[in-house]
């Protein structure tokens, strides 16, 4: 009845469905993040003159957060003006830093970093794991996504500095509800 691509086609559009409806994100932010996302990496990948082998790209409703390392200046900002062009782009966060690559050993130790990151923020009853988006460089963790409130991004911001090794935790992450010092709701 259906190929084999058909089928696989048909299984990879019902997750990325039930991961936007999981997010508790609106379908339109989702799709717009996912095509938004791919047409960056086509421009980085089109881009000859700049090697972007060491940059990250995490987009979040329209925030894109770049990380990582760019050998120059110029390799940079290109980057950034190239990633203003891309649609649904609203906001481009730089933390592109200028220097060597990152080692072999330091980018091992990122990826277990994220990946346990991932892991606790997904065993937390207190935190919608959905709503936040993890980069990992350097050492540094970066947070970008949009908490329920301010209480459950402090227990997120808490679960990251007590994640591996990190140096120091980045928050890019929006509050959707006010709260009082209290923890009762603002209007």
């Amino acid at each position: 009845m259906f190929s084999s691509i058909t089928r696989a086609a048909l299984c990879a559009f019902a997750f990325l469905t039930l991961a936007a409806c999981a997010s508790s994100r609106n379908l339109d932010q989702s799709f717009s993040d996912l095509g938004g996302n791919a047409q960056i990496k086509g421009v980085l990948f089109s881009d000859r003159n700049h090697d972007y082998s060491d940059v990250d790209i995490t987009l979040f409703e329209g925030r894109l957060l770049l990380t990582g390392s760019m050998r120059s200046e110029d390799g940079r900002d290109k980057l950034i003006a190239n990633a203003w062009k891309a649609s649904g782009v609203d906001q481009v966060i730089d933390e592109i830093f200028i220097g060597d690559k990152t080692p072999f050993l330091q980018g091992v130790a990122d990826a277990r970093t994220d990946q346990t990151l991932r892991a606790k923020l997904v065993a937390a009853d207190d935190v919608v794991s959905a709503r936040y988006k993890i980069a990992v460089s350097g050492g540094i963790i970066y947070l970008i996504g949009a908490a329920k409130d301010q209480r459950e991004l402090d227990r997120a911001l808490e679960i990251a500095s007590a994640t591996g090794k990190a140096e120091k935790v980045i928050n890019y992450v929006t509050v959707l509800e006010a709260t009082t010092p209290d923890g009762a709701a603002q209007n």
